[in-house]
């Protein structure tokens, strides 16, 4: 039986990560770093510097950001922020952008001047922004997590001062979190503790999968998949990638995010709720079913971090599949060894930034979770020493945090090169 200790840190959990936000987090995050440092500096700055880790580099470069007339990259997320950004909603800081904000948008991009510089080395999740006025200057820096600011300063005198340190540690997901405890935490929970932040992400997420079935977003994964087909596992990947087509386009609708992602928020939940749906599984069941989804997700990049060569999208179309083997059985067993089975087959696939493939890749990872599942109920399954997987589910969740975070450095550097040399040549 979990202690109520152990209770309580799975309810908090759930609470920090289930957050909205209005576009890719990313930028989104360098949109809330620069309207921070407008407040700070006490105006519009006549010059701009924005310097990022390459994580953010990578992820920021090629996807739309919502508000700005179908704008990408990090200039214009900055400009964003500081034009018609509302620090006070963090993740959500440039979502209700009005077409006079639009117009003096074009304006500041076209009248200052924006640097941007990659930093090497450090944290994967790390963005300064530093504006100058006049004699005036201000700086702020989030590091760690996508809404942790760690420093803000104007002329010099500092007015947040955090060692990164003491910041939100980059994994965001204590060393509590294991697979049998994840399924007791959905099988005993009062959901009155934790289903405010359940029925929104079902809400939220599910309606932006819709807008992007019956909307031309990105490459329309969705609308491919949905195209002449009509059995439930192509549902469930279709509507998980229409997500991801409408957010990787910039539609200003707020997406519940997991592990710091949009994309991991969509792929964790949408296609358990149409599963449960299709199959009438009651409100509760879905719930509980997307518990274990969300935390199975957060567990695993435990080890990885918020960023990182190794796609995310991995992690969540697992964790659907984890969810759907908790709605279809409901056992420990049939979660670990979907987990398992559905590890075994898709780590590996990597992250070269947000931009429309990603809705592919969506798709993808969340066929995996389910062939995971479905391996269990015809008793197959990979065993110990079948590559990366050990005995024991939560090892092999370390081993491929492990192959995420220290066996992909060299990876993550070159795909980011890969990357710069691209845009360079285009």
């Amino acid at each position: 039986m979990l202690s109520q200790e152990t209770m309580e840190s799975y309810c908090t959990i759930l609470k920090d990560e289930l957050i909205p936000a209005t576009g890719c987090t990313e930028p989104i995050a360098i949109a809330y770093a620069a309207a921070t440092m407008r407040d700070a500096l006490g105006g519009m700055p006549e010059r701009v510097r924005v310097e990022v880790s390459g994580n953010i580099l990578k992820n920021a470069k090629s996807v739309v950001v919502p508000g700005t007339g179908g704008r990408k990259g990090i200039a214009a997320a900055a400009a964003a922020g500081i034009v018609a950004g509302d620090a006070g909603r963090a993740l959500e800081v440039i979502a209700t952008v009005t077409d006079e904000q639009l117009k003096q948008l074009a304006a500041y991009l076209s009248e200052t001047p924006i640097t941007v510089a990659c930093r090497e080395g450090g944290l994967t999740l790390d963005i300064t922004v530093t504006g100058e006025r006049g004699p005036d200057s201000a700086s702020v820096r989030i590091a760690g997590a996508h809404t942790n600011i760690v420093h803000v300063e104007k002329n010099g005198t500092a007015s947040v001062e955090r060692t990164v340190v003491d910041a939100a540690d980059e994994t965001n997901a204590p060393a509590i979190l294991n697979v049998h405890d994840i399924v007791e935490f959905a099988d005993t929970v009062d959901l009155s503790k934790v289903e405010e932040a359940i029925l929104r992400q079902i809400e939220l997420n599910m309606s932006i999968a819709e807008r992007g079935l019956t909307t031309s977003c990105g490459a329309n994964i969705g609308r491919v998949l949905m195209s002449g087909a009509d059995d439930l596992i192509t549902k469930a990947r279709a509507y998980a990638a229409a997500g991801s087509d409408a957010r990787m386009s910039g539609l200003e609708m707020p997406v519940v995010i997991v592990s710091g992602s949009g994309n991991q928020g969509i792929a964790a939940s949408v296609p358990v709720v149409v599963w449960a749906h299709e199959k009438g599984y009651s409100e509760e069941e879905t719930i509980r079913a997307l518990i274990v989804s969300d935390l199975v997700t957060v567990h695993q990049k435990t080890g990885i971090g918020r960023l990182s060569a190794f796609c995310g999208a991995v992690c969540a179309g697992c964790g659907a599949g984890a969810g759907i083997a908790y709605l279809e059985d409901g056992s420990y067993d049939s979660v670990a060894h979907t987990l398992v089975n559905a590890l075994a087959i898709i780590s590996g696939m990597v992250c070269d930034g947000a931009k429309a493939s990603c809705a592919a890749k969506v798709a993808t990872a969340v066929e995996a979770g389910i062939l995971g599942y479905r391996m269990y109920t015809q008793k197959q399954e990979f065993l110990s020493g079948d590559g990366i997987v050990v005995k024991g589910v939560d090892n092999t969740i370390r081993n491929v945090g492990r192959l995420a975070k220290e066996g992909m450095r060299c990876t993550e550097s070159e795909i980011l090169q890969i990357m710069l040399e691209t845009e360079t040549k285009a």
